[in-house]
């Protein structure tokens, strides 16, 4: 198991995504550190340097990103819930759109055997289609390869896309404004405290989707609207979760060989793209139907992972609660109907 790593290999994997969220940031990368880390920790990986994943630390600082998410929610969210139905609405053809075309690329382009290309194909949670793939005899190594190389490519593409094209900063020298240790007061850290603690452990106890970070981000949320708190969490705080989440991201692809990373990560930029079109695609018809702004739809379709563009989503500007809910649906949705569409169709070629 990954968890079971020594020490040593974890903490040079934060060493480097350190260092990595360090250089991106004053390079002005969009998000430094996050990409920073993922990077840095996918070239050492490919150098074969002596790194693991500090998977361990993920359960404790991803309640301080729903934290973080919450604080970005205002009162202004609960007048949109009426013009979300059109996303609704058009979430589970998208799905069955994205997933037949990724499907196809690693079907067809990869030779994939049908169960690993299916659960390669899914834009589900990478630990959810792994164990779905892995029960339906599946190939487990490349199913985990496909989803780190999709979250990892879609993460960067979406970042430097705002970023670079639409000059849109989200976390660079030129970001929001710093929250330091000292500019919250007591009562504050109580506050966010509870609500990173108390909602991961009754996000789990309500079986929520994603309820590590779905949990605390909806009492922060609940918290800020209510005029409890009116500050984030500090911002030295949230820099180290980018940098571990970065880092685990990165660390997936240890142990793989250079061929296989070369195939993963060529059939899934193909997969990506191709996604990421359709998104585009799905986006603009919501922009006509309901006016939501064209990034603000195009993030809410974007299969990448829930936190990564969460935090996107935050940084840009855009409505938090909306991606969000979105990319919460769209990762239950596929978790519950993966295992019946696969059945399904191996049913009809049968």
């Amino acid at each position: 198991m990954r968890g079971s790593y020594p020490l040593m290999p974890q903490l040079l994997a934060l060493a480097i995504g350190l260092c990595g969220g360090l250089a991106a940031y004053y390079a002005g990368l969009p998000l430094p550190w996050m990409l920073g880390p993922m990077v840095a920790n996918t070239v050492a990986a490919m150098l074969r340097a002596p790194i693991a994943g500090p998977d361990r630390l993920r359960p404790y600082v991803i309640p301080v990103i729903g934290v973080m998410l919450g604080s970005g929610v205002s009162a202004d969210v609960l007048g949109l819930l009426g013009s979300w139905l059109i996303t609704l609405l058009l979430l589970p053809l998208f799905l069955i759109c994205a997933a037949g075309i990724s499907y196809t690329v690693y079907r067809r382009l990869g030779r994939y055997d049908p169960v690993t290309a299916f659960y390669s194909a899914m834009p589900g949670g990478i630990n959810e289609m792994l164990i779905l793939g892995a029960a339906a005899g599946g190939d487990e190594r490349r199913i985990a390869l496909a989803h780190a190389a999709r979250v990892l490519i879609i993460i960067v593409f979406v970042a430097l896309f705002f970023g670079l094209v639409l000059g849109v900063t989200s976390g660079g020298r030129g970001a929001a404004q710093w929250i330091g240790l000292y500019q919250i007061t007591a009562l504050d850290y109580v506050i966010l405290g509870i609500c990173a603690v108390l909602g991961a452990l009754l996000g789990k106890w309500l079986g929520l989707p994603a309820a590590p970070i779905f949990g605390p981000m909806i009492l922060s949320g609940v918290a800020h609207i209510a005029g409890w708190v009116t500050v984030a969490p500090p911002t030295i705080f949230v820099i180290a979760a980018q940098v571990t989440i970065g880092t685990i991201i990165g660390t997936r692809f240890v142990g793989a060989t250079l061929r296989e990373v070369r195939t993963d990560i060529g059939l899934s930029a193909v997969a990506s793209f191709l996604m990421l079109v359709a998104a585009v695609g799905f986006a603009e018809l919501i922009v006509v139907i309901s006016g939501i702004p064209l990034a603000q739809a195009f993030l809410a379709f974007s299969p990448g992972g829930l936190t990564e563009m969460s935090l996107l989503t935050l940084a840009m500007g855009q409505d938090v609660a909306y991606v969000s809910v979105m990319h919460i649906i769209r990762i239950t949705m596929v978790i519950a109907l993966a295992p019946f569409l696969f059945t399904l169709t191996r049913s009809r070629k049968g």
